[in-house]
């Protein structure tokens, strides 16, 4: 398993850190290219927009041809898509560049992850599946020095060399056994629409995601108004994305051993708060210690969501890359809407109404999840993880 981890680890890496390398290149291009908040959240957001798209044909490929195979497709869209970025000069290139990444994201990260879930034991599957997040998250850490790079060195250099990670791992994809076999699902994939886990799953992995779509584009915008440097933004987004890498792992080993409800709870009620606080600080520094904090507790659902998920698709006997395929495609609508509308949103209002709405849906949740239902707390009780 330890092998298996590292190549999940690393694959899911390597995507999302060319995927959060926008981030400091964001003011640059919205200024190079006539970009409102409004197109500056079309570009950050096309990669969930391909994600989208992409999520459930990767659940069709697990099923058919098997994870191995699924993540090669994925490493193969990841490197076209970003030489394709690397070299692009207009708008709808590079959107489109983005987009195609997203769907190379949807194929390796429902590979990836897919593979983990049926191989890890079922009572290591939180912690093994934390410490893959934990290893993507550490990708978004790294994304934005590399985008402070590229404005360095230049895009060209910066996003073509994505092409050797992909190498290098797709040749390590290949010699990894697999253990579990490519077939039919029992259930239909539509039936995950009906299943109380996997909805509760869907929820609360699309919830974070928005929020995660507005910080990530209003943010940046923020800070470069405040004065920060590209550089500044880049130390920002790697140590916002440093906490939360280490939050995740150590929210998976606790998940295992209490149970999701009062991960799901804490969870939902410490982000209406950080939601609120965000749109406080009025200094560079300020709004940068903000959001560190912010990203560390945005990410603490991610680990229940994905249990739900794999769980609900056992018991209704859904292939798994199906649970992950669902979890692929609640990130991109959670975070394509909050990129895209938040940043509209913000555009003709301002930043405080974008997050004030999405800590709404945070609060409409938490109250769902202290109160709803018989006993209190169903979305949290109704798949795995529910014991504690």
């Amino acid at each position: 398993m330890r092998r298996l981890v590292f190549l999940v680890g690393a694959i899911v890496l390597v995507d999302t850190m060319f995927y959060a390398a926008i981030t400091p290149l964001l003011p640059k291009l919205a200024d190079d290219l006539g970009l409102g908040k409004n197109g500056a959240g079309v570009l950050t957001g096309a990669y969930a927009a391909g994600t989208l798209v992409g999520s459930l044909p990767a659940g069709w490929l697990i099923a058919k041809a098997g994870v191995k195979a699924t993540v090669i497709v994925g490493l193969t869209l990841m490197s076209v898509s970003c030489l394709v970025f690397a070299f692009a000069d207009t708008i709808e290139v590079l959107d489109a560049a983005r987009f195609l990444q997203g769907v190379g994201g949807a194929c390796s990260w429902a590979g990836g992850m897919s593979w983990i879930a049926a191989e890890a034991p079922r009572e290591r599957r939180g912690a093994l599946l934390g410490s893959a997040m934990g290893a993507a998250i550490f990708g978004v850490q790294l994304g934005p020095v590399v985008g402070a790079v590229a404005r360095g060195v230049g895009q060209e250099v910066a996003f073509s060399s994505v092409v050797l990670f992909a190498v290098a791992l797709g040749v390590f994809a290949w010699i990894q056994p697999v253990r579990i076999a490519a077939g039919e699902s029992i259930a239909a994939p539509a039936e995950a629409l009906r299943n109380r886990a996997m909805l509760a799953g869907m929820w609360l992995t699309a919830l974070p995601a928005a929020a995660f779509g507005v910080l990530d584009v209003l943010a940046p915008l923020r800070l470069d108004a405040l004065g920060a440097s590209a550089l500044a933004l880049g130390l920002t987004f790697f140590a916002a994305a440093g906490v939360e890498a280490i939050v995740t792992p150590l929210v998976g080993r606790y998940t295992d051993r209490r149970g999701a409800r009062n991960v799901v709870r804490g969870g939902l009620a410490a982000t209406v708060a950080a939601l609120v606080v965000v749109q406080f600080p009025a200094t560079a520094a300020g709004l940068a210690i903000v959001v560190i904090a912010v990203s560390g507790v945005l990410g603490v659902l991610w680990v229940p969501a994905m249990g739900l998920l794999a769980g609900g698709a056992e018991r209704i006997g859904l292939d798994t890359g199906f649970a992950f395929a669902y979890f692929n495609l609640a990130w991109a609508a959670g975070f394509s809407l909050g990129a895209f509308v938040g940043g509209s949103v913000a555009e003709v209002t301002t930043d405080a109404v974008a997050y004030t709405g999405v800590a709404v849906l945070y609060a409409i949740s938490a109250l769902y999840a202290l109160l709803g239902g018989r006993g209190g707390g169903r979305i949290a009780e109704s798949g795995e993880f529910a014991h504690g």
